[in-house]
């Protein structure tokens, strides 16, 4: 997405005139032809891929505006509370936030499918998605409405399933559990009788340790490794239907946004599109790695969830999507436009990523030493 280099001559009317676009409201503060924008995260400090990838994006946009646009970052809990980013923005009391969509889901119920949505997108259908098949036009009318800006800035890519304290064999099995799992892939947990909880990262290894919670989904190996769910529980557990590409934002002000020159927003639009996919690759190259961590130096046990188990969640998904798109017409038409999209990526994705990842395992030598 990197396509435009900021111009350091734009010239001193552009600027001038982004100032006095921004001087309706207090922040961010603008002196000398600089700005400070804050920006609060849902993530822990410096927590690997989330933290970090949020902090990454602050400096790359500082970076890249050569200082312009200066970037404080402040992880969940230092500015405002991890679930209040959202507010936080709308209200310009921060200017960006580094979250996940589905967090705002109470906002309304079409957040989420611009982060992940059960037996959704991966994460590379999910960029179709956005940027060639009217994704971003629904998102930014959507987040309008709430005073906001959105991009997407990060991707975990297709995550675990998650820690349960004891083995799971059937549906029967999840029915009472505690489970903390957010978003529509919670409602698909709640459709089969789990009792699902949501709560930021930063209280998860608290309350699986206290029982508060019997089970929880977080991201994958290298997080979950990072977070030491192993020294509670050795079950683990694959693959996950709930997030199989989840989208990570940031959102922006929008009365900012506006305010900024063309140049500048270029400058932001390109720097959320490289760290999406810098973040994607380096959630792809350390999972493995640290899923051989867990297995052979910790005692956990990997275990694939029962295609049983998963064809029955997969049924309460698609009543829990239906249900869904009855909220509004906003939500119905962001629906409506997944799923027509989710048609394509499915039957191209079947021929060409999956295709060929059947044909790689077949049984033959490519290893020649």
């Amino acid at each position: 997405m990197e396509r435009r280099k900021f111009l350091r001559g734009t010239g001193a009317a552009t600027v001038a005139g982004a100032a006095a676009a921004a001087s309706s409201f207090s922040a961010p503060a603008i002196a000398q032809n600089k700005r400070e924008l804050k920006m609060v995260t849902t993530w822990p400090k410096n927590f690997p891929g989330l933290g970090t990838s949020a902090q990454r994006l602050a400096d790359r946009i500082s970076k890249m505006s050569e200082g312009r646009i200066n970037v404080k970052l402040f992880a969940a809990g230092e500015l405002v509370p991890a679930f209040e980013s959202f507010d936080a923005v709308r209200n310009n009391t921060a200017q960006m936030y580094h979250g996940a969509e589905y967090y705002w889901q109470g906002k309304s119920q079409a957040f989420p499918f611009f982060a992940a949505v059960p037996y959704g997108f991966t994460a590379t259908e999910m960029h179709s998605w956005i940027h060639h098949g009217g994704g971003q036009e629904l998102w930014d009318e959507l987040a309008a409405d709430f005073n906001i800006k959105p991009f997407m800035a990060a991707n975990t890519g297709v995550q675990m399933a998650g820690w349960f304290r004891e083995p799971i064999s059937s549906l029967e099995d999840m029915k009472g559990l505690k489970f903390r799992m957010p978003g529509l892939g919670g409602e698909v947990l709640r459709q089969i009788g789990t009792s699902v909880v949501n709560l930021p990262g930063g209280e998860l290894f608290q309350a699986l340790q206290s029982g508060n919670i019997d089970a929880t989904e977080w991201v994958g190996p290298w997080n979950d490794l990072a977070f030491g769910f192993y020294k509670i529980t050795k079950h683990y557990y694959w693959p996950g239907m709930h997030e199989p590409g989840t989208t990570l934002s940031c959102g922006i002000n929008k009365e900012v946004w506006d305010s900024f020159s063309e140049s500048d927003k270029a400058i932001i639009e390109a720097a959320c599109g490289a760290e999406n996919n810098n973040s994607l690759a380096e959630f792809n190259s350390r999972n493995n790695d640290a899923l051989q961590t867990l297995i052979n130096e910790h005692g956990v046990q990997l275990h694939r969830m029962p295609d049983e188990i998963m064809k029955q969640l997969g049924e309460a998904a698609g009543d829990v999507m239906a249900d869904t798109a009855k909220e509004d017409d906003i939500t119905r038409r962001v629906y409506e436009s997944y799923m027509d999209f989710r048609k394509k990526a499915v039957a191209w994705s079947k021929r060409a990523d999956q295709g060929y990842m059947n044909i790689r395992d077949l049984p033959f030598d490519y290893t020649k030493s």
